[in-house]
């Protein structure tokens, strides 16, 4: 596999999966992404608002797939399908993002370099979730995601075993088994606006997390029950140039 891994000229494609985003982040994240990445590929999971209509309107977006019957339920398929159909570009690097993401412009300045190399084949940002605002992100113990890593981007090596465990929910992004190979874990920064909205905005979340996944099964329990805290703790975001 040596051979297949470029110090440059590297080809990034962007994979994302949506449902129902109009209207939301999504349109300044592909905004973003389409500044940075050769290709854009998403799967739409049987959005009812104009979507893919939205995806359509950005030329990056190569390959936009739109099912027709949601599989958010069974989140390793849908998983599963946008890394198929990802991969079917013939990619060097990916790009995991979600709708409601979006980097740090030092993040962005830094992708180039971080995939133009031989040494590493995936690398690992921090996460901000955003709470009530687009100003401040919560860190306490049932939110501190920034704390940890979390694999966003990884080289495709054609011929390596790439699988997905088979959850119904909080499926990573990638492949687990991306993590046997070797990556490099960075403080470049990216930000989670899934949380930022109002309180019905949450509670309507929490209370979908509580009929997906009522026992905890995939997820905490108590995490769940903490989205509802009146007074998280916040602290104010300061972008790193």
């Amino acid at each position: 596999m040596r051979s297949l891994r470029k110090a440059s000229g590297n080809k990034l494609t962007v994979m994302m999966q949506v449902c129902n985003e109009r209207g939301r982040y999504l349109e300044s994240s592909l905004a973003q992404l389409s500044e940075i990445a050769d290709e854009i590929v998403i799967v739409d999971d049987a959005s009812t608002d104009g979507t893919p209509e939205l995806c359509r309107t950005f030329p990056k977006v190569v390959r936009l797939v739109e099912l027709r019957r949601p599989l958010f339920a069974e989140e390793w398929k849908l998983r599963s399908l946008l890394w198929e159909t990802a991969v079917s570009t013939d990619p060097d690097w990916l790009l995991a993002i979600d709708a409601d993401e979006s980097l740090e412009r030092r993040t962005v300045r830094a992708l180039r370099e971080l995939i133009n190399q031989d040494r590493y084949d995936w690398a690992a940002l921090r996460m901000y979730d955003f709470w009530g605002s687009v100003t401040h992100y919560r860190d306490d113990p049932w939110w501190n995601l920034h704390r940890r890593h979390t694999m966003m981007l990884v080289r495709y090596l054609p011929g390596y075993h790439y699988a997905y465990p088979k959850w119904d929910h909080h499926v990573p992004r990638l492949p687990m088994t991306c993590a046997a190979l070797p990556g490099l874990r960075t403080e470049l920064r990216a930000k989670h606006w899934g949380w930022a909205g109002d309180a019905s905005d949450r509670l309507a979340k929490y209370e979908r997390y509580k009929r997906l996944d009522p026992d905890g099964r995939w997820g905490s329990i108590d995490q769940y029950e903490s989205i509802l805290d009146p007074a998280p703790n916040l602290v104010r975001w300061i972008e790193e140039e």
